[in-house]
């Protein structure tokens, strides 16, 4: 198990970008695939990005490529997901998560860190 704590959340306008982190706790984050989900008020979480544990891989839902990258610092224990040209549909509660297997949406994800929140204005 690794622990993760996420920030970098806040509110920001529509058309504006914020940098959420995940920090993880423990020396073996770098054999950890890591994947950010979200979950928007009265919705079911959905998969946002996941990262192979050497960073060679990535992957997106439809709705946030060409506008969210995600990245890891294997030195720094730390994943981070940019997110640019937000949207209001992109309000939710962003969650971090760590998975011994492949780095998809399907994964077995089994330690997740609280969440951030994230508001986009219109």
């Amino acid at each position: 198990q690794v622990q993760l704590v996420e920030s970098g959340g806040g509110l920001v306008q529509a058309g504006g970008s914020l940098r959420l982190s995940c920090a993880a706790s423990g020396r073996t984050f770098s054999s950890y695939a890591m994947g950010w989900f979200r979950q928007a008020p009265g919705k079911e979480r959905e998969f946002v990005a996941a990262i192979s544990w050497s960073g060679g891989s990535t992957y997106y839902a439809d709705s946030v490529k060409g506008r969210f990258t995600i990245s890891r610092d294997n030195a720094k224990n730390t994943v981070y997901l940019q997110m640019n040209s937000l949207k209001s549909e992109d309000t939710a509660v962003y969650y971090c998560a760590a998975t011994g297997g492949t780095a998809d949406e399907g994964a077995d994800f089994g330690s997740w860190g609280q969440g951030t929140q994230v508001t986009v204005s219109s």
